[in-house]
């Protein structure tokens, strides 16, 4: 029998009651929210589970408390070693005794791991996909009876997620092998195409399909040309000052550069990407989960693994290539419930290299002996999501309901008209409309056609010499001062114009080739605008560096200044400054004793008893009698010092 959780409240017959008390003695919160509570609904009665949550949205719970109530252990399908130790030290932290399978155990911590499992004492084993490939494991597992096999991050499973891990695919066999076992997939991105996949993929069985909104009402959305990406990184950076970051770039360099000379002034950052040596990537994942180090600049290598609930900013200095990507991404931010920042810079070359990317990687395919037409379909299939981020990125419209929409769900919220989604940059009026904008896309449509009669295309670079008036050779070389389109864009700069392309492009009017030198040439949607049959709305393209105004434009102005309503900001960092030497002391990452939400809480309220503070959501019994007493003397120490009345009510 496996050991059980010790609880002060009397268990109830019904299992989602126990499942509930379980939540508010364990992890201190409220009860479960309606979804997470149809998911566990669901395993209980021991079916097959598509559970679709936004980051942050509860998930973990959804899996960590079915083999509690069923006291038979679950097995957790997880594809990184670092994903697994965080969950493993957040549960041991709360009194539940996880543990985690990975090549980085000895054989015979492996053996000790196995044998606590068999016998019960391990309600919740967390393990790689790969080591389903070794061949007595899964016998030895199925010897303990599990109630439950939850797939975390399960798109990796599909061809069409962003994320395809071939050795999701073993994960097939596990129907076979442990029959009668429901399985339980969990991701937090995934369209409904990559939804079908994952259900025909894990062979579930007429499962209950859970499916929340993607939407992250927390989360501050906000576009921006690329003008110069270390200026402008460092403009949010102040907006967060030593709080949680991350800088998305697109390449091993970038991340260097970008990061030495964030240290160049005086920002504490550091790069990571997959070409470093393990041993400084781990230096760096663990100073960043010990808040430590506040700013990372990483790859896409710095992803999944990044548990870290109190990310408060997270910025992308290059497009991704799909807002699949791009949802995951942004998705480290906030995952507390507080608001966050999330900042995309990007440029018309992003698409084009990425476009650029794609078919070299297609080309490759084939020439190691892919089928060409699979390998076709695939490509295009890119090219799309591709396609859909530049327009997400150029876009004018409520980007909260943008991405809703994309992932094939309702939008709820309020319309645009009525203040939209009021967290990004077109609801809360920050993006600029162009004056006379079909003026303006008809002499840049007008050159592209002219030169297309000619039987000539070029890149947005040389369009834009041309239209500004440009003196260079190769317009002189190629008598293009004499086009009767020379010139007509002369109170703009060819950056200014790229960037209006780059807005063209993205809504349909100009096509863009792909390869090394992109060209661009008059799109079907192009014709009505050039004929004067079609009105266009363009964003106002920015003159290099913003405005002061607009550069101190704060998060604080949107939904973050709520949560911090009545805190003590100077209480707030003592406490921050408590919980690292608290994390360092317990050796996990600093979120696993208390995250920003339970600090802004305990700054706000500032409880005189345990009993005070066992009200705070997301401080379980288990926390309460290890933590509270040294919690309890800090804030003790801190209202008597400076004269903070306690006992506050919320």
């Amino acid at each position: 029998m496996m050991t059980t959780i010790d609880l002060q409240t009397p268990r109830s017959a019904d299992p989602i009651d126990q499942a509930e008390t379980l939540l508010r003695e364990i992890w201190g919160h409220d009860g479960l929210r309606t979804l997470q509570r149809e998911a566990v609904a669901s395993v209980l009665d021991g079916r097959d589970t598509l559970l679709v949550l936004p980051t942050g949205g509860g998930k973990s719970v959804c899996y960590q408390l079915p083999p509690l109530v069923r006291e038979r252990p679950a097995i957790v399908l997880s594809p990184l070693v670092s994903l697994m130790k965080d969950q493993v030290d957040s549960l041991r932290a709360s009194g539940v005794p996880a543990a985690a399978l990975h090549g980085l155990l000895s054989e015979a911590e492996k053996r000790d791991v196995l044998r606590e499992f068999v016998h019960g004492r391990i309600p919740v084993l967390y393990l790689a996909p790969e080591r389903l490939a070794l061949g007595s494991l899964l016998s030895i597992l199925a010897a303990a009876e599990p109630c439950l096999i939850a797939i975390d991050e399960a798109h990796c499973i599909s061809q069409w997620g962003h994320d395809f891990r071939p050795d999701y695919r073993r994960l097939a066999s596990l129907r076979e092998q442990l029959p009668g076992v429901p399985m339980l997939a969990c991701t937090a991105t995934a369209t409904p195409r990559v939804r079908d996949d994952i259900v025909q993929q894990l062979r579930l069985e007429n499962p209950v399909r859970v499916v929340g909104s993607v939407d992250r009402p927390n989360l501050i959305f906000r576009v921006r040309p690329r003008t110069d990406a270390v200026a402008q990184v460092l403009e949010v950076l102040q907006s967060h000052p030593n709080e949680a970051s991350i800088i998305y770039v697109q390449t091993r360099a970038e991340s260097e550069r970008i990061a030495k000379k964030l240290l160049d002034r005086g920002v504490k950052a550091a790069c990571y990407h997959a070409g470093l040596p393990a041993a400084k990537r781990s230096k760096v994942h663990e100073a960043f989960q010990a808040d430590r180090l506040p700013v990372v600049v990483a790859t896409v290598a710095f992803g999944m693994g990044i548990d870290r609930s109190d990310v408060r900013c997270v910025i992308h200095a290059n497009m991704p290539k799909s807002l699949e990507h791009y949802q995951q991404e942004a998705g480290r931010a906030g995952r507390d419930g507080l608001a966050a920042e999330c900042v995309l810079l990007h440029a018309t070359s992003d698409a084009a290299r990425w476009q650029g990317l794609i078919e070299r990687s297609a080309e490759e395919a084939v020439a190691e002996g892919g089928d060409r037409e699979t390998v076709n379909r695939n490509t295009r299939a890119q090219l799309d999501l591709l396609a859909e981020t530049s327009a997400w990125c150029r876009g004018l419209g409520c980007r909260h309901r943008a991405v809703v929409e994309y992932f094939g769900h309702e939008w709820n919220g309020a319309d645009e008209r009525e203040g939209g989604c009021g967290a990004c940059d077109a609801c809360l009026g920050e993006i600029e409309r162009l004056e006379d904008a079909t003026t303006v896309a008809r002499k840049i449509l007008s050159c592209v056609a002219r030169l297309g009669t000619l039987g000539q295309q070029f890149g947005a670079g040389h369009i834009a010499d041309i239209v500004t008036g440009g003196n260079t050779e190769r317009i002189r070389s190629m008598r293009h001062d004499e086009l009767s389109t020379f010139g007509l864009l002369r109170e703009l700069t060819k950056s200014q114009v790229t960037d209006l392309i780059g807005q063209l492009v993205a809504i349909g009017c100009l096509d863009r080739t792909g390869g090394d030198r992109p060209v661009l040439r008059l799109a079907a949607d192009g014709i009505p605008v050039l004929r004067g049959d079609r009105e266009l709305e363009l964003a106002k393209p920015a003159r290099g560096r913003a405005p002061r105004e607009q550069r101190e434009l704060r998060v604080a102005k949107g939904r973050d200044a709520t949560d911090w309503s009545g805190i003590d900001r100077p209480l707030f960092e003592g406490l921050r400054e408590l919980r690292r030497g608290m994390a360092a002391e317990r050796k996990v990452p600093a979120y696993v004793v208390a995250n920003d939400a339970v600090l802004r809480d305990l700054a706000r309220l500032r409880p005189s008893t345990l009993e005070a503070m066992a009200s705070i959501k997301g401080i379980g019994r288990k926390k309460l009698v290890e933590q509270g007493p040294q919690l309890l003397a800090f804030l003790d120490d801190w209202c008597r010092e400076n004269g903070l009345a306690r006992d506050m009510v919320d």
